[in-house]
């Protein structure tokens, strides 16, 4: 058991059986009142964001996590088949279990996140930056760099990423995987 005042982001809790994980978090201090803590909440499962609010002091059910290092190996029907770094054991995750997994190609190490009380998974994570080349974009013109207009372009994965018209095809970028978008060429 934690105090509510001890989150942060990261922490993942248990309240009311499902897992959430801290993904923002602020002291308030009000005027007049007690102290309390507001927090935004993303549930494992689904994906989806809540609002809460606690008490300073209240207890909340933590849950310890695990990060280990895994390597994407294929993909068999829905699930994503990856290769534990340490033990070779392979484990399927369900796509939907996978942030930035539009992005992801065959090798890419990803951090699998698990439960250590019931070694279940719980997501898995691509790192925050992934270097992609483009496949297809429409050719871009010598000196189109004044502007911030972006054009779409197909990276090896099948996704699409907005570059500015300079990036041309069999270019390397790097994009942020946690919102797909541009983030700088990458020189050869």
């Amino acid at each position: 058991m934690i105090n509510a005042q001890d989150i942060k982001n990261g922490t993942c809790i248990r309240m009311d059986g499902k897992l959430y994980f801290c993904i923002e978090f602020l002291h308030v201090k009000p005027g007049k009142g007690n102290t309390f803590m507001r927090t935004k909440l993303k549930d494992v499962v689904n994906g989806y964001v809540i609002e809460r609010r606690f008490n300073i002091g209240e207890k909340l059910e933590d849950v310890r996590v695990e990060h280990r290092p895994f390597q994407y190996l294929y993909q068999e029907a829905g699930d994503m088949i990856f290769m534990n770094q340490e033990t070779f054991d392979q484990i399927p995750i369900h796509r939907d279990l996978v942030t930035g997994v539009d992005f992801m190609k065959e090798g890419d190490q990803v951090d699998v996140i698990f439960d250590a009380s019931t070694e279940t998974v719980l997501y898995a994570e691509m790192p925050a930056k992934t270097q992609l080349k483009i496949t297809y974009t429409e050719p871009g013109l010598k000196g189109d760099t004044a502007t911030n207009t972006l054009k779409p372009a197909t990276v090896e994965t099948g996704a699409t990423v907005r570059v500015p018209l300079f990036i041309n095809e069999g270019e390397t970028i790097e994009v942020d995987t946690r919102d797909g978008s541009y983030v700088c060429r990458v020189k050869a």
